[in-house]
């Protein structure tokens, strides 16, 4: 089992590996979903700012109405806040609407 994994690896097909805890470990956390509509021409700049912001965790190039979706993550309501109007208030940025993560019903 090693040698196909270590093979996968060196073929490029698994580049990484990542660590998810237990729901208990972030009890208290505050997640939104963050949609963000982008000014033409501006995605990369306003990619490589989300980036900067560490409570963005994921950020989604999506098809619709918006550009991008964020998930962020604070410890508090009110730094949420905080980080939503960071967001909004970023060059490039037209709007944001935003959605608190109430529960997570299940993740694979």
């Amino acid at each position: 089992m090693q040698s196909r994994i270590e093979r996968l690896e060196k073929q490029g097909v698994i580049l990484g590996y990542g660590v998810r805890l237990a729901p208990e470990h972030s009890l208290g956390a505050v997640r939104a979903h963050v949609m963000i509509k982008v000014g033409p021409k501006e995605t990369r700049a306003v990619t490589a700012a989300l980036r900067a912001i560490d409570h963005v965790r994921v950020l989604h190039s999506v098809s619709g109405d918006v550009d991008l979706i964020a998930v962020a993550m604070t410890a508090t309501v009110a730094e949420m806040d905080q980080v939503i109007d960071r967001i909004g208030a970023l060059d490039g940025v037209e709007r944001t609407t935003s959605s608190i993560i109430l529960s997570t019903k299940f993740e694979r």
